[in-house]
């Protein structure tokens, strides 16, 4: 059995029933197989993938809160430190139903990589809980918030761990996390990133993971003889990635006809209304239903349904695993050219494999969605440095990355001969700069 295999096999058998952890793991470690087996006893001796597959430290602790009627709640909260051999951990907190260890473990596992491809001092770690914002008063959100960052601030700082925020968890959260934290620790600094801009935020950071999206997928497509403007395009979710991905994909010229929340989705032959969308989701915090009653060319469908639009063009931007291999077959037979993913591992492994067994271009969530959190390392510097910068200082240097982001990556993929696969691409350009660093600082 190869190396990589035993270490697949390790990984299932100590960490049963986290199924997103395993798949995550797998993709990543095929991907490598080719680098991996050029010195396989090298790698062997020094346990590179045992250590890179165990997380440095799992925290999970106990939740309480108390309601507006008095009623006593209890979450658990997570924080996975996977990975500082570039920096310190950075990586979202996570508040939904759904999250779990295994979860998070995925999320930490591919943020290792994420952030050593934006080229900038942050290693991987992830966190959050399986508290459900939703429905909830602004009271009740910060009871749970002081509860969970009273355990939490034992284990970050600014030069130690760095969360940031994810789904269920924006600028009031991250407010609520940050005031409590600052009350406990007696400390004003760079310790969460996605702040407001009153109190260390960054401008840009609202926008960064969907502009960065484009911004990867517009270097993509010009270097493979393409362009989005004209492009007929279609976006999963309508939180704040999907919503940044639109704009910005409509500022490049291209036309977006969808997104989609956890009830349904909208199909608008017009091109999707991006200011009327922000003010759906982001100020009256409304479902879809009200965008199509107010947008006479929309159509609103109950489930899932967007990936049936014909379209050049597919960005996932809600949540893992909800483009699968029958949603990739509809979008390769309506004639797609280019997938990108804006959500963390959206797209299944086989439908990642359909994509590129069919020549479809395909920017994987490592690389094409880190936006965001080369935006929050950018926050971090201005932090450090006690300024703030403009606007388009900090787009421009997003940008930048992002640019820089698709040429490593393609560069990766070219040299052990898989053009155009950029999933292996991302993962080789990510993983031998963690590597490199791990020898160089002996075995921790």
């Amino acid at each position: 059995m190869s190396y990589v295999d035993e270490v697949i096999e390790m990984v299932i058998k100590q960490n049963p029933a986290e199924d997103e952890f395993h798949q995550a793991v797998k993709e990543v470690l095929e991907s490598l197989r080719v680098v991996i087996e050029e010195n396989e006893e090298e790698f062997k001796k020094n346990a590179i993938l045992e250590r890179l597959v165990n997380p440095e430290r799992q925290l999970k602790f106990r939740v309480p809160w108390v309601d507006d009627n008095g009623q006593v709640h209890v979450n658990t909260g997570y924080r996975v430190q996977f990975n500082s051999a570039i920096g310190p951990y950075k990586g979202g907190l996570r508040f939904h139903p759904s999250v779990n260890i295994g979860i998070i473990k995925f999320l930490g596992f591919e943020q290792i990589f994420k952030n050593s491809l934006t080229g900038l001092a942050i290693g991987g770690g992830k966190g959050g809980s399986d508290f459900d914002p939703k429905g909830k008063s602004d009271r009740e959100i910060m009871a749970f918030c002081q509860s969970f960052m009273t355990e939490l601030c034992k284990y970050i700082g600014a030069d130690t761990d760095v969360p940031a925020g994810d789904i269920g968890v924006g600028g009031r959260e991250i407010g609520f996390l940050y005031g409590q934290y600052k009350r406990i620790r007696g400390l004003s600094e760079g310790v969460l990133t996605g702040k407001a801009l009153s109190y260390g935020g960054s401008l840009t950071r609202t926008e960064a993971t969907g502009y960065g999206l484009l911004y990867f997928v517009d270097e993509m497509l010009r270097s493979n003889g393409e362009d989005i403007k004209g492009k007929t395009i279609v976006v999963s979710g309508a939180g704040n990635v999907a919503i940044y991905a639109i704009e910005k994909a409509q500022q490049l010229g291209g036309k977006v006809v969808t997104c989609s929340d956890s009830s349904g989705w909208i199909y608008d032959s017009e091109g999707i209304d991006v200011n009327l969308l922000k003010e759906v989701k982001e100020q009256r915090r409304e479902r879809l239903t009200a965008y199509a009653a107010e947008r006479d060319s929309a159509e609103y469908h109950e489930g899932k349904g967007v990936w049936t639009i014909k379209c050049d063009i597919a960005l996932p931007c809600a949540t893992q695993n909800e483009l699968d291999i029958d949603d990739a077959k509809t979008l390769v037979a309506n004639g797609v050219i280019a997938v990108s993913e804006g959500a963390n591992m959206p797209t299944t492994i086989e439908a990642t494999e359909y994509f590129l067994d069919n020549g479809v271009l395909f920017g994987p969530g490592k690389a094409s969605n880190a936006g965001g959190v080369a935006t929050s390392a950018l926050e971090m510097a201005q932090n450090s440095q006690r300024l703030q910068w403009t606007f388009e200082e900090v787009d421009l240097k997003l940008k930048t990355i992002m640019q820089n982001i698709f040429h490593n990556v393609d560069d990766a993929a070219k040299n052990y001969g898989f053009e155009k696969n950029y999933v292996i691409g991302a993962n080789i350009a990510g993983f031998e700069k963690v590597v490199d660093a791990m020898n160089a600082q002996g075995i921790v």
